[in-house]
């Protein structure tokens, strides 16, 4: 998994986080929190469009998370390609949705990691990898 470059300057205000693995049908979750550095994996969104955001405005109303992040996918190279594009538009409908501010994680191998990990659900699993990999990039 690539390290990619550190996340915009995040304050340290910010101590609790929800991280999406952004796909079209299922979308991973996973809270975690600064001081810890580490993610949990959450059931994942089983919608699609606006019925997704439904869901995902019940998690942060429970989790209350400071800010947000999203997983986006390049080719092995750091070419970008359709999923790249949606999972892009996807973190700004987040911001423009709940005013949160969202970071933006370079995913690439997230499902691959959670795969060769066992995981019962990728989806959720590569969340908990994009957030962990998020919080082990802040000061």
């Amino acid at each position: 998994m690539s390290g990619g470059p550190a996340p915009a300057a995040v304050p340290p205000g910010f101590q609790t986080f929800l991280a999406f693995d952004y796909g079209q049908k299922r979308t991973g979750v996973a809270s975690g929190n600064r001081l810890l550095r580490s993610a949990t994996p959450q059931a994942t969104v089983k919608a699609e469009g606006d019925a997704r955001f439904a869901l995902i405005a019940a998690r942060i109303k429970e989790w209350q998370p400071d800010a947000l992040v999203v997983g986006v996918p390049f080719h092995p190279d750091g070419a970008e390609h359709e999923n790249t594009v949606r999972a892009r538009k996807f973190a700004r409908q987040l911001h423009g949705r709940f005013g949160l501010k969202v970071y933006e994680v370079d995913e690439r191998y997230s499902t691959t990691e959670a795969l060769s990990q066992g995981a019962r659900d990728a989806d959720a699993a590569s969340a908990c990898i994009i957030l962990e990999q998020f919080l082990r990039s802040l000061d």
